[in-house]
């Protein structure tokens, strides 16, 4: 497919920049890919569709604040730094994003907090805003990435999310499932999960299996060739346990329900398939791009926020739901209001 297919005129201010004041309070659009029927419901009516045995796949990443702000040494210029992924844990190496990049060079070191309490050289040139660092730091682990959670701010996409940065984001960013830290952005379908509502979901009988998948900044990069084919992904870490394999696929040879939650865990699942077509333990890293069309595996349902035009997720979301229904979906959602992107609404796809 192209590029131009995933274009679409998204008013402005349908883009969330605030939660709802309680995360179930989203709205719901359900989706039938049988008959093309949608409805119009409420996050919390989930609970309607899902029943003894079926199984909900979550991304149980932990997002940290990965955007940091320093100053240049000698000039005293304030330099933003985008934590991306640590290379090498004992030697403190991270792949970042410095901006203003043109002030960055190799040599150069950088000072975080008021009292200097993080203080970082740059080794190396990656791309032309990326760079390779290493945080000079005695402490334990532990120490340095407290440190890290001290100075550092909730990486919300400034571009989209036009507002300062606020206390409650660093809550309310993650989702109920975080445990694993890792991610720069959140798995964002699963913000609209709160404890009561899964405690209503397990009397029902279903299944939570996490899965995890650190989300990288790649998930967001601007498409920029028109043949889909040619897009490369940023490979992200992933991990799925035995016990995550057991529920799914117990519930697939009963015939149960198997619920993505999020093109995260959807991309994740289908990183791991057996040739007989169930799921399998494993671990690594996978650029995985999934456009239409595409056959899947394991998910027979998928869970996901309403995305941004020619963005990688809409591309899998409609390689799930189907091209032509996901563009009649979006084109039903603009006009229903729906809000859009990281703290907007669902959509379930059944």
């Amino acid at each position: 497919m192209k590029l131009s297919q995933f274009r679409y005129d998204l008013p402005l201010n349908l883009i969330a920049q605030y939660p709802t004041k309680r995360r179930e309070d989203s709205r719901l659009m359900v989706v039938n890919r049988k008959n093309g029927h949608m409805e119009n419901r409420h996050f919390s009516d989930l609970l309607e569709y899902y029943d003894d045995k079926d199984v909900f796949v979550v991304n149980n990443t932990k997002v940290f604040p990965a955007r940091m702000y320093g100053r240049k040494e000698k000039t005293g210029a304030k330099i933003e730094v985008f934590l991306l992924r640590e290379l090498n844990k004992p030697n403190r190496l991270w792949d970042v994003i410095v901006d203003p990049a043109r002030k960055i060079r190799v040599g150069n070191k950088l000072y975080f907090g008021e009292n200097e309490e993080l203080v970082a050289e740059v080794i190396d040139n990656t791309t032309s805003r990326g760079r390779t660092i290493r945080f000079l730091f005695d402490g334990t682990d532990e120490e340095f990435h407290k440190t890290i959670d001290t100075l550092g701010e909730t990486p919300l996409l400034k571009e989209i999310i036009e507002r300062p940065i606020e206390p409650e984001d660093r809550e309310r960013y993650q989702t109920v499932f975080a445990k694993n830290v890792g991610a720069v952005a959140a798995p964002t379908a699963g913000l609209h999960f709160t404890p009561q509502l899964l405690k209503r979901l397990e009397l029902k009988g279903v299944e939570i299996a996490p899965i995890t998948l650190h989300v990288g900044l790649g998930t967001f990069r601007q498409v920029d060739v028109e043949d889909l084919t040619k897009h490369k992904m940023d490979s992200e870490n992933y991990f799925i346990t035995e016990r995550t394999v057991k529920l799914v696929n117990e519930s697939l040879d009963q015939k149960k329900r198997v619920v993505a939650v999020g093109t995260t865990s959807l991309k994740t699942v289908e990183s791991s398939v057996t040739a007989g077509g169930r799921l399998k333990e494993s671990s690594g890293w996978t650029d995985k791009f999934i456009i239409p069309p595409y056959d899947f595996k394991i998910a027979n349902a998928l869970l996901t926020n309403f995305h941004l035009p020619e963005s990688t997720l809409l591309m899998t979301a409609s390689a799930f739901g189907g091209y032509p229904l996901m563009m009649k979906a979006y084109k039903e959602a603009i006009k229903e209001k729906y809000r859009f992107f990281s703290y907007g609404d669902a959509m379930l796809i059944l």
